[in-house]
């Protein structure tokens, strides 16, 4: 039951921002934020920093160790000290980004800024981690969707606010000022969490601490990410490969232990849940092919990298939209809407191929529009099902693991995301990116992508389908 109280709860997507909702509205959707766009702004101030105090060979680890602290933040809703409320959990939280931001903001080399990144990470897991971990308490049954919805949006605005504030920082040479800004914001977000969220229970049966698959798991997403960042082919398939026998020696462990670090079911494909975050998993993956489109269009259409930039995010655009379009969905129209929404984002990935995989200079609309239409429906689709498929994630995971199962949806999310990423860099490499390069390189890579990131979209369409509707 939810400690905020409304009378009669609205369908729409605003209800969440009526004065009993608006300041835990406020407060969580704030804490993705930070994740969201912090992601974002980094990857763009990045070249200003390593001009400044040097690093370039460590330029990577900026993203790579936030992505790996953000799993263990987000990890850590689960399985923090007993006793220890979610409000508590959300202190410490804005607390820790706002350290790390501090620690990025004065470093003097890139090793104190890389350590200050993995702290922002911490803290940002957290805080993401959180926002769906608190949508029981804070909203009614028939909101948590709606709250979803919300979440999930913030994450397509983020793609297009991150580079435009990270962009006016960098032309400035300020890139310091983007982190220090966040302190104070940090501070207030701390203090105000006793009077704006509500204190509930520990209700968790077991605070044991999973260490063998907390190990596994981190080992496995620093892998991933090293391999998105190399160029070597061979090596990344070696880090690839040997990433995913860490998560196949996780799942195991999970599946015998008794100690557990994701929600009863979700390492048994027999069971709803598993199938849950298999295709949330799935859905990430496909979706990451985008991040090769700005090149692609620059190399082969004759696009400028800053209309590039903006054409990509039409992917977020399109995520944005259909989540509040598909909003207020629920049972039968929502199960078809997870199906559809993987249909439709598998499709549009591979429409890439004749639309985007050609030598053909867009001068015009006409030209541009086939593949302008599919990046937008590639994030329509995932858009369309995202939110439901966490409403029923919470809906279903037992009352005792709903921590463990909220902190595994962004959890997934990240997963998703960056072996997305670093499969992606494989093929592309692999196809002739590089070697050759050039026009024939890039046709072969953009061929080749778009061919092989849809066909993790396959799988995520079987596995809608055994998805069963819920009660409207």
């Amino acid at each position: 039951m939810s400690d905020i109280e409304i009378a009669t709860p609205s369908s729409s997507v605003f209800t969440l921002f009526s004065p009993n909702l608006l300041p835990a509205t406020l407060m969580l959707g704030g804490g993705v934020t930070l994740y969201a766009v912090e992601s974002y702004i980094t990857a763009t101030i990045a070249p200003s920093i390593v001009r400044d105090i040097g690093g370039l060979e460590l330029f990577s680890w900026m993203t790579t160790l936030f992505v790996a602290a953000g799993v263990l933040g987000s990890i850590t809703v689960a399985t923090r000290p007993q006793g220890m409320g979610l409000r508590a959990v959300y202190v410490a939280a804005a607390i820790t980004f706002g350290i790390g931001s501090l620690v990025c903001a004065i470093a003097p080399i890139m090793p104190v800024l890389i350590a200050g990144r993995a702290i922002q990470g911490y803290g940002a897991g957290m805080l993401s981690g959180l926002a769906y971990a608190f949508i029981r308490f804070v909203y009614p049954e028939v909101l948590w969707r709606k709250a979803s919805t919300l979440y999930a949006a913030i994450w397509g605005v983020a793609t297009v606010l991150g580079p435009t504030l990270g962009g006016f920082f960098a032309a400035g040479g300020a890139w310091r000022e983007a982190f220090i800004i966040l302190v104070p914001l940090t501070v207030i977000m701390a203090l105000s969490a006793r009077w704006l969220l509500p204190n509930v229970a520990d209700d968790r049966a077991d605070t044991r601490t999973p260490l063998i698959q907390i190990v596994l798991l981190l080992v496995a997403v620093l892998f991933v990410n090293v391999a998105s960042t190399i160029e070597h082919g061979s090596y990344k398939t070696i880090l690839i490969a040997a990433s995913l026998a860490l998560v196949a020696a996780m799942v195991v462990v999970e599946r015998k232990s008794d100690i557990r670090l994701l929600p009863y079911g979700a390492v048994m494909l027999s069971n709803p849940i598993s199938a849950l975050y298999l295709t949330m998993f799935t859905l990430m993956m496909v979706l990451t092919s985008d991040i090769y489109i700005p090149y692609f269009l620059q190399t082969l259409h004759g696009v400028t990298p800053l209309v590039s930039g903006y054409l990509v995010a039409l992917v977020a655009l399109g995520w944005t939209i259909a989540a509040f379009f598909s909003a207020s969905f629920s049972g039968r129209q929502a199960a078809i809407a997870i199906i559809f929404g993987c249909i439709l984002e598998t499709a549009a990935t591979a429409s890439l191929i004749p639309f985007l995989a050609t030598a053909t200079p867009f001068d015009g609309v006409a030209e541009l529009a086939p593949a302008v239409i599919s990046m937008f429906l590639m994030g329509f689709g995932v858009g369309l099902g995202w939110a439901h498929l966490i409403t029923k994630v919470i809906a279903i995971a037992r009352k005792s693991e709903q921590d463990k199962a909220s902190a595994a949806i962004s959890m997934t999310q990240s997963l998703g995301g960056a072996f997305g990423a670093a499969l992606a860099g494989v093929i592309v490499n692999g196809a002739g990116l590089t070697h050759p390069g050039g026009t024939a390189g890039s046709l072969s890579a953009a061929t080749w992508l778009f061919a092989l990131m849809a066909l993790p979209g396959l799988i995520a369409i079987v596995l809608s389908v055994t998805i069963r509707p819920a009660s409207a």
